[in-house]
C-alpha cells in the first residue's frame, strides 16, 4: 500500500485480489483497484466507511485533487473508498490491447460476461471485511454505481448500514428494448430545448451533417460520420452540456485553399468526444447491463432507433427539418468508426446476441428491505428514465427520494456537498 497526501487528505492505493468468475472462487483472479480516502485532521480515527461507485459502466472513479466536491462533505465522517470497478482505471484492464489476451472473439465475450453489476458487487464484499472488519459501510452510487447498489440490496444487503443513489435507479424489469423505447423522447425533447436555446445551430447541425455524408474525414483513425456527429448529443444529459455542444459547433468551419473544410479544432473536439480508448467497457457492456432473461439485447438502440424515424440524418437532410441528436446508445457502427473498438466488434457481436443472462434484481426482497436507501431522481433525466426510476423507487422498501429539477445528470458533481446531505439527511430521517 501507498500512502501519500493532497491538500487535506492523506490517500492510500489498495489492490484487491478477487475471482473472476465469483461461482469458481478457487479458479481464476484478477485485481481491483481502490483509494483510500480519509481527512488529514482524522486520519488516526475509527471511522464508518463510504464506498463510492462511479457511473458508466466502464469508467474508474472519479480523480479527485484535494476535498473538492461531494468528496470534501463525505470525509467530514467517513472514511471513503473510490472503487476502480473490474476492468476500469487501476484494475486488471479490459480493452483492446488487453483482451487478445484471452483468446478470440468467443473468449472474450465469455470473460466480459463477469463485468456486470452482480460481480462488481460480490467484488465489494470480499473487500468490506478487509476494509472494515465485517461492520457494514455505506454506498454512494451515482448513474449505473446506483444500478450496482440497487443489486447489492436485492443480494447482499447485510453489508450495507445505507445506501445514497443519484440519478441511478434503474428498472427492475425492463428489457434493453423497453429502456431504449422510453429514451429516444427524453433525448428529442433535450434537443428541442437545445435548439429553442440555439436556433442558430439548426443549421449548423444541418450544414455538418450534409458535410460528413459527402466527405467522411478520418482525424487520428477515427472516422466522422453522420451518426457520429449525431452522438454528441450524449452532450445534452449534462448541466452545461447544451453550452458545451453550442460552442464546439460554432466553429466547425474554416475557408482553406481547397474551399471550406471542418476545421481540426472541431475535428478533434468530436474525435475526444466520441472516443472510447479510455472506457471501451461503456460500449461493450452498455446494453448488457440490462440483461435479465434468455433474451439477448441484440443491438436494442439500432433496432428501436427506426422506430422514431425522425432520427434519421439522412431523411432530415432531404426535408427541412432539425438533424436530431441522440445519445446514450451504443450501435455497431460505433466499432467501426472508433480505432479503440475496432478490433472488439467481434466480440461487441458476441455480447448483443448473447442469452441466458442472470436475473439482476430481487423484488422480494426489495420489497422486504430494511436498509435505509435514499435515491436523488432527476426530473427529467436523460440518462436513466425518470418513470422508471420512480416505479423502482416505489417497490424498494423504505427507499426515500427527493426528485428535483435543479440539476441533470451529473447532479453529484455539480451539486456536490448539498446532494451528498440532502441524502444523507434523509437516510437519517432528518427531513
Amino acid at each position: 500500500m501507498n500512502s501519500y497526501r493532497q491538500p487535506g487528505l492523506v490517500l492510500t492505493d489498495r489492490h484487491f485480489t478477487v475471482p473472476l468468475d465469483h461461482t469458481d472462487p478457487g479458479g481464476e483472479q484478477i485485481e481491483v483497484f481502490g483509494r483510500e480516502v480519509v481527512a488529514a485532521s482524522r486520519a488516526g480515527e475509527e471511522l464508518p466507511w463510504l464506498v463510492y461507485l462511479e457511473g458508466g459502466p466502464g469508467f474508474g472513479a472519479r480523480r479527485f485533487t484535494g476535498a473538492e466536491a461531494w468528496l470534501g462533505r463525505a470525509v467530514k465522517e467517513f472514511r471513503v473508498l473510490l472503487l476502480d470497478q473490474r476492468g476500469t482505471g487501476l484494475s486488471t484492464p479490459a480493452n483492446r490491447q488487453t483482451l487478445p489476451l484471452r483468446g478470440g472473439p468467443r473468449e472474450q465475450a465469455d470473460y466480459l460476461a463477469h463485468f456486470r453489476s452482480d460481480s462488481i458487487v460480490r467484488d465489494c464484499e470480499l473487500i468490506r471485511p478487509q476494509l472494515t472488519g465485517g461492520a457494514p459501510w455505506t454506498v454512494l452510487g451515482q448513474s449505473f454505481g446506483g444500478f450496482c447498489a440497487v443489486r447489492y440490496l436485492s443480494s447482499a444487503p447485510e453489508g450495507l448500514c445505507a445506501v445514497l443513489i443519484t440519478g441511478g435507479l434503474p428498472s427492475l424489469d425492463a428489457h434493453a428494448d423497453d429502456v431504449y423505447r422510453a429514451a429516444y423522447p427524453r433525448i428529442e425533447r433535450k434537443v428541442a430545448a437545445h435548439y429553442a436555446r440555439y436556433p442558430q445551430d439548426v443549421e449548423r447541425a444541418r450544414e455538418i451533417t450534409a458535410h460528413l455524408a459527402e466527405h467522411r474525414p478520418e482525424s487520428a483513425g477515427h472516422r466522422l460520420t453522420p451518426e457520429g456527429f449525431q452522438s454528441l448529443g450524449i452532450m445534452l444529459g449534462g448541466g452545461n452540456g447544451s453550452h458545451q455542444l453550442h460552442y464546439l459547433l460554432e466553429n466547425a468551419f474554416v475557408t482553406t485553399p481547397h474551399g471550406t473544410e471542418l476545421s481540426d479544432t472541431f475535428q478533434e473536439a468530436v474525435r475526444t468526444a466520441n472516443s472510447f480508448a479510455g472506457h471501451p467497457l461503456y460500449a461493450l457492456l452498455h446494453e448488457a447491463i440490462y440483461g435479465q432473461d434468455e433474451r439477448p439485447t441484440d443491438w436494442a438502440a439500432e433496432r428501436v432507433r427506426a422506430e422514431f424515424p425522425q432520427f434519421d440524418a439522412a431523411t432530415a437532410l432531404k426535408g427541412d427539418g432539425p438533424v436530431l441528436f441522440t445519445g446514450e446508445s451504443i450501435h455497431p457502427w460505433h466499432f467501426d468508426v472508433d480505432p479503440a473498438l475496432r478490433p472488439l466488434r467481434e466480440t461487441a457481436e458476441l455480447l448483443a446476441t448473447r442469452g441466458g443472462w442472470e436475473p439482476l434484481y430481487d423484488t422480494e426482497r426489495l420489497a422486504a428491505n430494511e436498509v435505509p436507501v435514499a435515491a436523488a431522481v432527476y426530473h427529467d433525466d436523460m440518462y436513466v428514465d425518470t418513470a422508471h426510476a420512480l416505479s423502482t423507487a416505489a417497490a424498494i422498501r423504505g427507499l426515500r427520494t427527493w426528485v428535483t429539477d435543479e440539476f441533470e445528470h451529473d447532479g453529484l458533481r455539480a451539486g456536490g456537498p448539498r446532494v451528498l446531505d440532502r441524502l444523507l439527511a434523509l437516510v437519517r430521517d432528518e427531513v
